[in-house]
């Protein structure tokens, strides 16, 4: 219990420093949350930390802005492996045919983490994967006398935890899963299967 109280003041302190280094574009902060191998999965990516970290500062140098905001967060430790689950807000600010909209959805960051050995023998927790829950989302004109009309089809074709956010991102471009985890559903069952696994020592 004595060595608890710590790893969980770590893990949420690596947790807040990843939403606040990542909007501020310091980049080379940023990448000491994750370890070698991290994997950050999210709407508009799918792959490895570090290919996250060169598209998110190209992103960013082209003025896109998605940013964050962070809630409670619960800790399951098992030794050297955790999962931390952390209540969130995703924004985006984009123009929606012709209309400055923001959009802002609620979820939960689902991390996989470890604690390593570096080469001076301390311990350091770092995030092994991200998985971002999508619980629900809404879309509004930043000007609220403008007038804003959605496709309703191309809307409802949509995962319902992140439509409004996938249909800004499709129309700027970006290439949207379609798959992600939700507030229910098989693919929030599977994620947490995979936790479970985790904590138990294996690998999903």
């Amino acid at each position: 219990m004595d060595q608890q109280l710590p790893d969980r003041l770590a893990i949420r302190d690596l947790v807040e420093n990843w939403a606040v280094w990542r909007d501020a574009g310091d980049w080379e902060r940023f990448a000491t949350v994750w370890h070698d191998e991290g994997w950050m999965s999210a709407t508009w990516f799918q792959g490895p930390a570090r290919d996250f970290m060169r598209v998110s500062q190209e992103g960013f140098a082209r003025g896109v802005r998605i940013l964050h905001f962070l809630g409670g967060t619960s800790i399951d430790l098992a030794g050297a492996r955790a999962i931390a689950q952390t209540k969130m807000t995703i924004s985006q600010r984009a123009l929606v045919h012709d209309v400055l909209c923001d959009v802002v959805c609620t979820g939960r960051f689902y991390d996989f983490l470890e604690k390593r050995q570096d080469q001076s023998g301390i311990g350091n927790w770092g995030i092994v994967r991200r998985q971002p829950i999508y619980e629900k989302d809404r879309i509004d004109p930043v000007d609220p006398a403008a007038t804003l009309r959605l496709d309703q089809k191309a809307l409802a074709a949509l995962p319902e935890g992140y439509r409004h956010l996938a249909y800004m991102q499709e129309l700027i471009g970006y290439k949207v899963k379609r798959d992600m985890p939700g507030l229910t559903g098989a693919e929030v069952e599977k994620l947490y299967g995979e936790g479970r696994i985790w904590l138990a020592g294996k690998v999903s």
